[in-house]
């Protein structure tokens, strides 16, 4: 079977999206499946139509250059129509049986119209409704014009495509509110690979290196969004140093919140217990969160967290680390509170210290909540069991089925 799948961005760039995509291909290849990969104008430029990336092939396409591409509405068709052709030829070349597009519905459009020319079934993938993404990252509006405009393209796609996977259950929810018949949407959801996250420990001398010998740490891992609600976890630290002076937190990965993390934590008198370590290599982050106490995932309230699950949280139970997050439904589907990890009211700073403070404090429930975090981990949340659920969803587009 060979899929060719169709992505916004992916590796060399550090995301949850281009590591669940690097997942799934691992996982397809291992049952045997053949995966080609080609990411559309949004990854950024490149220097080539091909590039290797740890051991992967991608097929690229190069941004438009016209003055017009850089204006909203015309710049979205420019990124529509460089990725038809240059899907149009690599569909021409390989022959897939199977053409998987992966959100944004920008390229499903693409997927769409050369699936339709070359008669090859087509899958579309929602990871998130990228009109309310836009939204809680800032750029856009809700119920602007481009908010409407990106909702009405995600929904022409969404009626068009042959089948529709997503990764949770709160988008298949919003999907069957959108008209999406039940029967085309199939749940894929957010995984780990337990093996690879199996306890090691923490690299020798890197809690000195980073300050932390002798501390009690906090941990968030992942990328720096104002929905993350980093900011929210910055003002609950003076109530918990109050309680437990040799507190600290460790923040690790980047983005566009980085900058006013910092000159926050410097504003609460906090910045000496706040550790910035910056972005570490995949391979690496095993032994950060071995570094860990309690992560912490404080996830503000919106569309976006209440309907996707994130990937963090999974990777933290897997690692076998106490896990404290906000009670918004994306983490409400991946934690059972109380038994696999701890769950606070979403956007109340001092819920938050109050449940870190009182999991600290209660050092012998830890044992039982690692080991059921990552019995969970390891029974539902496998990216083998997980990506297993896309061969019917193919098997039923092709005719005669592939054996």
């Amino acid at each position: 079977m060979r899929i060719l799948h169709i992505l916004d961005h992916s590796a060399p760039l550090h995301s949850g999206y281009a590591f669940r995509t690097l997942a799934i291909l691992r996982q397809q290849r291992a049952f045997g499946w053949s995966t080609t990969q080609l990411t559309s104008a949004k990854h950024g430029p490149v220097d080539a139509a091909e590039q290797h990336v740890d051991g992967w092939h991608f097929y690229r396409t190069a941004p438009a250059t016209g003055w017009w591409s850089r204006l909203p509405l015309l710049g979205q068709i420019g990124v529509v129509r460089g990725l038809t052709r240059r899907l149009h030829q690599i569909a021409t070349l390989i022959r897939p049986d199977i053409l998987h597009a992966h959100s944004p519905s920008l390229n499903a459009i693409a997927a769409l119209s050369v699936g339709r020319a070359l008669g090859i079934p087509v899958v579309y993938e929602i990871r998130a409704f990228w009109e309310d993404a836009a939204v809680d990252h800032g750029t856009s509006r809700a119920g602007g014009l481009r908010y409407r405009l990106t909702r009405a393209l995600e929904n022409y796609a969404l009626r068009r495509a042959d089948a529709v996977t997503t990764i949770c259950e709160g988008l298949r929810d919003a999907l069957r509110a959108r008209g999406v018949a039940d029967d085309k949407i199939t749940v894929i959801p957010n995984a780990v690979e337990p093996d690879d996250a199996a306890p090691r420990g923490a690299a020798p001398q890197l809690a000195g290196a980073l300050g932390l010998e002798g501390a009690t740490v906090l941990a968030f891992i992942g990328s720096f969004y104002a929905y993350e609600g980093l900011a929210l976890l910055l003002a609950a630290l003076p109530q918990l140093l109050s309680a437990r002076p040799a507190l600290r937190l460790l923040l690790v990965g980047g983005g566009p919140q980085e900058a006013e993390l910092r000159a926050l934590a410097a504003r609460l008198g906090v910045a000496a217990q706040v550790v910035f370590a910056g972005r570490i290599p995949h391979t690496e982050v095993g032994h950060y969160y071995q570094l860990a106490d309690v992560l912490v995932y404080p996830r503000l309230a919106m569309p976006l967290t209440e309907l996707v699950t994130p990937l963090k949280p999974l990777e933290a139970l897997a690692h076998g680390r106490l896990v404290v997050a906000s009670d918004v439904g994306g983490h409400r589907e991946l934690i059972e509170n109380g038994k696999t990890g701890i769950l606070f009211a979403a956007g109340d700073a001092r819920a938050l210290a109050a449940a870190v403070g009182a999991l600290l404090a209660d050092s012998g429930s830890w044992p039982a909540l690692r080991q059921a975090g990552r019995a969970y981990v390891e029974r539902e949340r496998n990216w083998s069991a997980s990506v297993a659920r896309y061969g019917p969803v193919y098997a039923r587009l092709l005719t005669p089925p592939l054996p």
